[in-house]
């Protein structure tokens, strides 16, 4: 069965090399016009000389050369105001915007007690307020047209944890918080928003990677997945897992628990009943904070 991108529009930010390059390259090859969208900044954020205009030009014309349709775009994601133009030239040049992937990112690797708050904060600014910016910024295109498509790039090291990256695996978690409540909204304009959790060697991750598995974790490797939730047969409120062709779902799970009730000793009981709290036997995966909350309701009046 084939993807139908026909006559789609999309945005990709941070699409001036590494994944979001891949993205762009791939949906423009299935004839999605495509907004190419990069700063030209470095991998923590600062500013390459002459990047701005290069990166995201270079791919917007690899695109065009290629006989498809591509603009470009060096607007700042922490920036709404330019975000919002960003968006209307999409606009202006195709008429729609059904796609959106938020890409963009940055580095500030330090352990937590080294970290400058600075650096916290930057770092959550381009990647959860920067896909904040830019899907603020289409949703009222995609309600219009009751068709959207936003993929959120998330991450192992805000599901999972990772050494030193306090500020990027708190941002990463962030966006899956987002991404769980704009599909609940977005359900009835048929905008489909979900989660992508990539493992691929790029500028800012290659060093991590053995040199043997360098070309196996390439960025092309990921773009299957987004494909899938770019498209019309997109799923919702889902975490797809992505690297070296192999591809798996993350889920947020809530165990059976127990009823322990409220009484003085109730911190004692729960200590001595803690592993049949946190059993994950009969875990479900909850279809909103309300299904959670009664739970809970089900195990009171079941006391």
């Amino acid at each position: 069965m084939g993807l139908d991108f026909k006559g789609r529009v999309a945005i990709v930010t941070g699409a001036g090399g590494g994944l979001g390059r891949q993205h762009a390259l791939a949906l423009a090859a299935r004839g999605v016009k495509v907004l190419v969208n990069d700063l030209g900044g470095t991998v923590n954020g600062e500013l390459a000389a002459g990047g701005a205009v290069g990166a995201a030009q270079a791919v917007a014309a690899e695109i065009r050369a290629s006989g498809r349709e591509a603009i470009a775009s060096t607007a700042s994601v922490t920036d709404f105001a330019a975000v919002q133009a960003m968006v209307q030239q999409a606009v202006d040049a195709w008429g729609r915007v059904d796609i959106l992937v938020n890409n963009a990112g940055i580095l500030r690797d330090k352990s937590f007690a080294k970290m400058e708050l600075a650096d916290f904060r930057l770092v959550l600014d381009v990647h959860l307020m920067g896909a904040v910016h830019c899907s603020k910024a289409v949703w009222p295109h995609m309600v219009e047209r009751k068709h959207g498509r936003i993929v959120m790039t998330t991450s192992s090291s805000g599901l999972y944890g990772n050494y030193g990256q306090s500020n990027y695996g708190a941002a990463k978690m962030a966006l899956v918080g987002l991404m769980q409540t704009l599909a609940l909204e977005g359900e009835k304009h048929n905008i489909k928003v979900n989660c992508l959790a990539p493992t691929a060697a790029t500028r800012m991750t290659e060093d991590l990677f053995p040199p043997d598995m360098v070309e196996a974790f390439g960025p092309a490797a990921v773009v299957p997945a987004m494909l899938v939730l770019a498209s019309d047969a997109a799923p919702t409120r889902t975490v797809l897992c992505a690297g070296a062709g192999g591809f798996e779902a993350a889920h947020i799970t809530l165990t059976r628990g127990a009823f322990i009730g409220t009484g003085a000793d109730a911190a004692e009981q729960l200590a001595a009943r803690l592993a049949q709290v946190t059993d994950r036997g009969g875990e479900t995966v909850p279809g909103s904070g309300a299904a959670q909350g009664a739970n809970e309701m089900l195990l009171a009046r079941g006391a």
